[in-house]
């Protein structure tokens, strides 16, 4: 990655030609989400603004969320990391999401790191240019503030970094290594549990790479890790009542009745639309026919990598002694670290796959819930890799006729998948941002309304009430109602119950919305005689006696 440069008695790393393109395309993969953060695009939404709260709340002391308001699954890591900038700078949709841009900025330096070690210096840099690109469903995922995917895919490759450098013997600090490790774990868990096939196979690494080691003190610093970093979740399990803890509830959210779509729609959901939103090859509203060609691949790839990997662990086995010590301080082990990290990378992808197509959910709202599959960014190397030494081969011309076939097919593929990313994604920042610019800017209108002439205890529904009291800085309050007017999903009960004590709370509904015509009609006469007025795509009623049919 970089060769010592001696200048004015002082040695400095140079960095060789493949690492300066990586940088550069990271830099304009982070300057592009930069530029996003800034627009808040992609748009905020009410889930983004209850980690946006709880982190106004940890900034300044008067609340400890372990677990997202109103579930007991999903953590809060993210609210930690923006409640310093939240503090000192105040609610903002840019200052709520730096922290993901810098774990993004992260991730891109380690998957570069891993790939050059898996790999070649200029695989690893088309892997980060790859990964700079990003429309919608991508850089919605890698920046929005909405739960565990930003921090855990940096956490699983220094996972496997650690790994690498304990079986390479470049790691001299082991036990604190391993002690890393544990708590890296724990910190996963706590934050978002679709990582749990990648840490298991992780897990499966690290042991076959210091089994001898986690027989003593380096074992004992794994759990301690793992103990640590998972702590506030198993004290709160530990509070809960029955039924509330994390795994009843999981168990609870996932479980859905009625009939169950037949696995060749999961199937065909999960492969020919997931997979190819998740790897940013369609535009956020589905996949045309042409763009799910990735999806009836993704699967071909993932064996070709495992044979790929199976094969370099048995060469390496068999290289001569002399020549294995030649090759670094690992021997043998430190050979066969990469294959079994590819091997590693490549289980993780197929496991998180068939978890996803198993829900039927992949079948039935595919597009929205695509998003589970964005961990699969971290198997990119390893579904990659066997085109690319296809193709390395095929340009070499040390191939066979058959393969020189292959290798321009690989190339071919490679090529497509550049081009389709890029394309999709320059559609996206050219025409697609439009619309998110246009709901912030009625959101900013609506807050901005009624922070300056009321009211200030209003009621709305589950998507309006959250994003607006975080646009106010809690200066408006709201309590989230149904379509039928009927209480919704209140994330923090304390807003709801200040709504509740208010003598005269207004409404913000949607205009000709259903909560609109039903408020219309509960108002009677009294709906032109109410203040009414529209700001932003919403009308605001504020009558001189409440609404509360649930009462």
């Amino acid at each position: 990655m970089s060769h010592p440069e001696q200048h004015r008695g002082r040695w400095r790393p140079r960095l060789d030609r493949p690492a300066l393109v990586a940088l550069l395309f990271g830099l304009v993969g982070v300057v592009y989400r930069l530029i996003l953060t800034l627009f808040t695009v992609p748009v905020s939404n009410s889930d983004e603004a209850t980690f946006g709260l709880a982190a106004l709340h940890i900034g300044q002391g008067r609340e400890r969320p372990v677990f997202l308001y109103g579930q007991h699954y999903m953590g809060m890591l993210e609210s930690y990391l923006a409640a310093p900038l939240v503090a000192v700078f105040g609610p903002s949709w840019p200052v709520l999401r730096l922290p993901m841009l810098a774990l993004y900025a992260v991730f891109l330096y380690l998957i570069h790191r891993l790939t050059r070690r898996l790999g070649t210096p200029w695989f690893a840099a088309f892997v980060v240019g790859l990964l700079a690109l990003g429309p919608e469903r991508v850089v919605r995922d890698q920046l929005t503030v909405v739960g565990g995917r930003p921090e855990v895919k940096p956490a699983v490759l220094l996972m496997l970094l650690v790994t690498v450098g304990l079986a390479a013997g470049t790691v001299h600090r082991r036990r604190l290594a391993i002690g890393l490790f544990g708590l890296l774990v724990g910190l996963s868990v706590w934050s978002d549990w679709l990582i749990l096939p990648y840490l298991a196979v992780a897990g499966l690494a690290l042991v076959w790479a210091v089994r001898r080691e986690l027989l003593g003190w380096s074992g004992l610093l794994l759990v301690a890790g793992v103990v640590v970093g998972v702590a506030p979740m198993i004290v709160d399990n530990l509070r809960a009542g029955p039924g509330e803890d994390s795994l009843s509830v999981f168990r609870e959210v996932s479980t859905k009745t009625g009939p169950q779509p037949p696995w060749s729609d999961r199937v065909r959901g999960g492969l020919l639309e997931g997979v190819p939103l998740a790897h940013g090859l369609c535009p956020v509203d589905g996949c045309g026919r042409w763009q799910q060609w990735f999806g009836v691949l993704y699967p071909v790839l993932l064996l070709a990598g495992a044979a790929l990997a199976v094969l370099a662990y048995r060469r390496a086995a068999g290289a001569p002694r002399g020549e294995r010590v030649g090759r670094g301080t690992g021997g043998l082990r430190g050979e066969r670290v990469g294959p079994v990290v590819q091997l590693a990378l490549v289980a993780g992808a197929a496991l998180t796959v068939l978890s996803y197509v198993r829900s039927p959910l992949a079948a039935t709202s595919p597009l929205d819930n695509a998003r589970y599959l964005s961990v699969l960014q971290l198997s990119l190397p390893a579904v990659l890799w066997p085109l690319w030494v296809a193709a390395l081969t095929a340009w070499r011309g040390t191939s066979s006729v058959l393969g020189r076939f292959t290798g321009a097919l690989s190339a071919a593929v490679l090529a497509a998948l550049t081009v389709s990313t890029l394309v999709v994604t320059v559609l996206f920042a050219a025409t697609g941002t439009a619309a998110s610019r246009t709901e912030e800017r009625q959101a900013r209108e609506l807050a901005a309304a009624l922070r300056a002439d009321g009211p200030h205890e209003v009621y709305g529904d589950y998507w309006t009430c959250n994003r607006l009291i975080f646009n106010t800085d809690e200066s408006v309050v709201c309590g989230v109602l149904d379509g039928n007017l009927s209480p919704g999903q209140n994330r923090y009960r304390p807003y709801w119950r200040q709504v509740g004590r208010a003598e005269r709370p207004g409404y913000v509904v949607e205009v000709d919305s259903p909560m609109d015509r039903r408020l219309r009609r509960l108002l009677a006469d009294r709906a032109d005689a109410a203040p009414v007025r529209e700001v932003g795509g919403y009308r605001v009623y504020h009558p001189d006696t409440p609404v509360r049919p649930w009462r």
